[in-house]
């Protein structure tokens, strides 16, 4: 029964110092826009930063190919993370990009269609969202060609995955984007970051609320941080195994000495 107390209590704090603790924070975009040449190539110098819709789509369909890019500041996230765990005593444990699917309303845009859409992270911050909506371009921000020719860097832009839209027009989607060493760098140091949103395959349509919409529909990066244990911890972790083992261990050996 001695054994049994000691054991109890030994296990039940290194489980309460060893896990670590987590918290989450939601960020929606300070700036997005889509961009498209149109079905005739005609808008590609054409800005779409206010419109209330952002729009995937394939090349090669009647409205043209369309591509989207939002921008997160996430200095506030690390401000909360550094304030509940400290600042560098956190680590990042899952990163959400969660769109609201929104219907088709304007002719500019191609018919809904499910299909796959790729994610990447985007090396250049410095795009302008621009004025323009899909009833009335401008040309005071970012544009197809812009985004084409000069902010997409192949060689430095990070994948962070394809993922799946079912379809319709209305709804919340999830996706888990992968922990690329940009998209960890930039929520652990508070900075700016940039998603490109385009078609993976030769059928998606995809149309979801810009932050022009309402706020329980804008689109939002849901961040997951877990504490990392200091060192003492983690010795105090190690000490309660090996005290646990030996514990069991001599729990053997008495039930073997009454035999």
């Amino acid at each position: 029964m001695k054994y049994l107390m000691i054991l109890g209590a030994v296990l039940g704090l290194a489980v309460s110092v060893c896990v670590g603790q987590t918290a989450s924070f939601s960020v929606q975009p300070n700036a997005d826009a889509f961009v498209t040449p149109g079905a005739s190539g005609s808008l590609s110098s054409s800005n779409f930063g206010a419109a209330g819709s952002l729009a995937i789509a394939a090349p090669g369909l009647p409205q043209g190919e369309f591509q989207s890019v939002l921008r997160f500041d996430l200095s506030a996230a690390q401000s909360s993370f550094n304030a509940q765990f400290g600042a560098g005593q956190w680590t990042i444990q899952s990163v959400t990009l969660q769109l609201t699917s929104s219907p088709h309303n304007n002719a500019i845009f191609n018919n809904i269609a499910a299909g796959q859409f790729g994610v990447s992270l985007m090396q250049n911050n410095l795009w302008l969202e621009g004025t323009g909506t899909g009833g009335v371009p401008s040309s005071d921000g970012i544009s197809f060609n812009s985004l084409t020719g000069t902010y997409i860097n192949n060689a430095a832009d990070q994948s962070l995955g394809t993922f799946n839209f079912p379809g319709g027009s209305s709804g919340q989607n999830s996706y888990v984007l992968s922990l690329s060493s940009g998209l960890v760098g930039d929520v652990t140091s508070g900075s700016d970051l940039s998603l490109r949103l385009f078609a993976a395959d030769s059928g998606v349509s995809y149309l979801f609320t810009s932050r022009q919409g309402s706020a329980s529909s804008r689109p939002d990066i849901l961040v997951q941080a877990v504490a990392v244990p200091e060192p003492s911890t983690v010795v105090l972790c190690g000490a309660a195994l090996v005290l646990f083992c030996l514990l069991q261990a001599g729990r053997r050996m008495n039930r073997k000495s009454r035999r």
